[in-house]
C-alpha cells in the first residue's frame, strides 16, 4: 500500500444548517430550511433545527443548496495534464494522438501527475466519486502510479483498468495483472476492467471478459461509438453471455433498437458524456432512446483534453442536447413540443444516484437520506448575483450553478473543501508535476509537432474504421470497407 494513501480518522460530527436540500430520493423531494447532520461519516439526521452533539462543526447553508456528492462514471484522469490541448479535435484526431502516436509515451509519473490533478479537480467541482477510466496503463508500474495518485486525494475513486496499447486478451490474462488487484485491494473504492469490443466476429476480447468474471469485476466499455464500436460489439457481448447488470456501456450513441433491447434486457446502464459526444463525434447523445428502452443513465466527463471537467457542464449540455433533439424530431413531423420530456430533476439524479447505481453503490451513495454515507455538496456563493433567487432548486443546479459556487464538500463526513477552497491539499505540488509532464511531452514530440498536433493530420491507416492496434478488423457499418468487413481482416 502506498504511503500516500489517505486513511483518515473518524471525522467529527458536522451539520449543514438551514439549506435547501435536494434529497434525490425516489420522489425528488426538496426540503427548504433544513439541516443535514453527519456523524461517524454517515447522514444521521435531516430536519429543521436539529439538536446536535457537543463539538459538532456547524456550517451555514442558508441561501445555499445541499445535494449529494456527484458521481462521474467515466473520466480519463491520466489525460488531465493535457487539459484543453485537443479543444478542436474530432474523435479521430483523439485516436491518432493517444492511441497511435503519443499515448504510449506517458510514463508512470505522468499517469500519477494526471490522476492527482484530475482527482483534485473532481473534488473541487463537487464530484465526490469518480471512475477513472484509465486506459493508459501500459505496465503494472503505470497502474500502481494511478492507484497511488488516487489514494492520495480525499475522495472516492474506482480504477477502471485499461491499456489501449495492447490486446485486452493479452494484458488481462497476465499473472501480474491478477496479483495487482490482490496487492491494491482496499486502497480505492473499487476496481473495474476497461476495454472495448471492435465487433471482430472472432471476438478476440473474450478472454478479457473471462478475466473479469474470474476477478468478479464489472466491465466498462465504450460502445456505440461511430468509427470504433457498434451493434456487432453489443451482439457479441450479449450472445456470448457477458452482458450483465453491472456492465457500463459508455456513450451508446450510434446503436440500433436491437442493441438497446439487449442492454435493457440484461440490466446494463449507459454513461452519457454529452460534451464529448456532441463535439468529438461519437454520435448524438442517446438519452431519448435510453429513456424509451428503460436503460439507466449516469453522466461522465470523458476527457478534459476536449471537454470541461465538471458535471455542472455535463448536466447543462445533456439537458440542452436532449431537448434540442426532441424539438428537432417534432419539427420534422410538423409538430410542436409543448412540454419537455426531460426535466432538470431527472438530470440531477443522473449526475448523482444514477452514478451510484452504475457502480453498484445506490444503497450508500447518491442521495441525501439517513443512513447513507455523508458525501455532501453545499452550493453557496454570496458573492455571485447568479445564486439568488433560488426559485427552482433542481433547475438552478443544472442551469445556473457552476464549480465556482461549490462552497463545501464532504466525503464520508470529512470536510475536503470549505469556503470555496480545497482543504489540506498541496495544489502547488500537483501543478508542478503536471507542468513537468507537459515539459517532457513537448521535448519528446518537438516543438513543431507539439503545435501542429493541436490539429493533427489523419494518417493513411484503418483508424477511421478501427483505432485499435490489436486487430485489423474493419467495419462496413462505419466507413464502408465492406470487403474487409465480410472477411474480418
Amino acid at each position: 500500500m502506498s504511503s500516500t494513501t489517505h486513511r483518515p480518522t473518524t471525522p467529527r460530527p458536522t451539520v449543514l444548517r438551514g439549506g435547501t436540500v435536494l434529497t434525490v430520493d425516489s420522489a425528488h423531494t426538496v426540503l427548504e430550511d433544513h439541516d443535514v447532520l453527519s456523524i461517524d461519516g454517515r447522514i444521521a439526521a435531516i430536519g429543521a433545527g436539529l439538536a446536535v452533539p457537543d463539538g459538532t462543526e456547524e456550517i451555514d447553508a442558508r441561501g445555499g443548496l445541499v445535494m449529494p456528492g456527484m458521481i462521474d462514471t467515466h473520466r480519463h484522469m491520466w489525460q488531465t495534464t493535457t487539459r484543453g490541448y485537443g479543444a478542436d479535435w474530432t474523435l479521430t484526431q483523439y485516436f491518432v494522438w493517444y492511441y497511435l502516436n503519443w499515448g504510449k509515451k506517458f510514463r508512470p509519473e505522468d499517469i500519477h501527475a494526471g490522476n492527482v490533478l484530475g482527482a483534485l479537480e473532481a473534488i473541487d467541482a463537487g464530484v465526490t466519486t469518480t471512475v477513472d477510466w484509465s486506459h493508459g496503463l501500459q505496465t503494472i508500474d503505470h497502474a500502481d502510479a494511478a492507484v497511488d495518485a488516487l489514494a492520495s486525494v480525499p475522495g472516492r475513486f474506482v480504477l477502471a483498468y485499461g491499456n489501449i496499447q495492447d490486446a485486452p486478451a493479452t494484458w488481462t490474462t497476465a499473472p501480474e495483472f491478477h496479483t495487482f488487484f490482490q496487492r491494491r485491494a482496499g486502497d480505492l473504492e473499487g476496481f473495474q476492467i476497461a476495454f472495448d469490443v471492435t465487433g471482430d466476429p472472432g471476438f478476440p476480447e473474450q478472454p478479457a471478459f473471462d478475466a473479469a468474471r474470474e476477478l468478479d469485476m464489472a466491465v466498462t466499455t465504450h460502445a456505440g461509438v461511430w468509427g470504433a464500436t457498434g451493434d456487432d460489439a453489443i451482439r457479441l457481448i450479449h450472445e456470448h453471455g457477458y452482458a450483465e447488470a453491472r456492465t457500463v456501456y459508455v456513450h451508446a450513441s450510434t446503436l440500433s433498437a436491437d442493441s438497446y433491447d439487449r442492454i435493457a434486457a440484461t440490466g446494463g446502464s449507459v454513461s452519457v458524456s454529452t460534451e464529448s459526444e456532441q463535439s468529438a463525434g461519437q454520435g448524438y447523445l442517446a438519452t431519448a432512446a435510453l429513456r424509451a428502452h428503460g436503460i439507466p443513465v449516469s453522466l461522465s466527463i470523458d476527457s478534459c483534453v476536449l471537454c470541461s471537467g465538471d458535471l455542472f457542464t455535463a448536466m447543462r449540455t445533456t439537458l440542452g442536447a436532449d431537448r434540442a433533439y426532441e424539438h428537432l424530431t417534432a419539427h420534422a413531423r410538423g409538430e410542436t413540443v409543448t412540454h419537455a420530456a426531460l426535466h432538470a430533476d431527472q438530470v440531477v439524479e443522473w449526475a448523482t444516484l444514477g452514478g451510484a447505481r452504475a457502480i453498484g453503490r445506490e444503497r450508500d451513495l447518491g442521495s441525501v437520506e439517513v443512513g447513507k454515507l455523508a458525501d455532501l455538496v453545499l452550493i453557496r456563493n454570496e458573492n455571485s448575483p447568479a445564486m439568488t433567487p433560488l426559485l427552482n432548486p433542481h433547475g438552478h443546479v443544472v442551469l445556473q450553478a457552476q464549480r465556482g459556487d461549490v462552497d463545501t464538500v464532504l466525503v464520508g463526513g470529512r470536510i475536503v473543501k470549505r469556503h470555496h477552497r480545497l482543504v489540506d491539499v498541496d495544489l502547488a505540488a500537483a501543478r508542478r508535476a503536471a507542468e513537468a509532464t507537459v515539459d517532457y511531452l513537448r521535448a519528446e514530440m518537438g516543438e513543431q509537432a507539439w503545435h501542429l498536433d493541436m490539429n493533427p493530420d489523419i494518417p493513411q491507416t484503418k483508424v477511421l474504421d478501427n483505432p485499435y492496434t490489436y486487430t485489423d478488423y474493419r467495419s462496413a457499418a462505419t466507413h464502408g470497407d465492406s470487403e474487409s468487413a465480410e472477411s474480418g481482416s
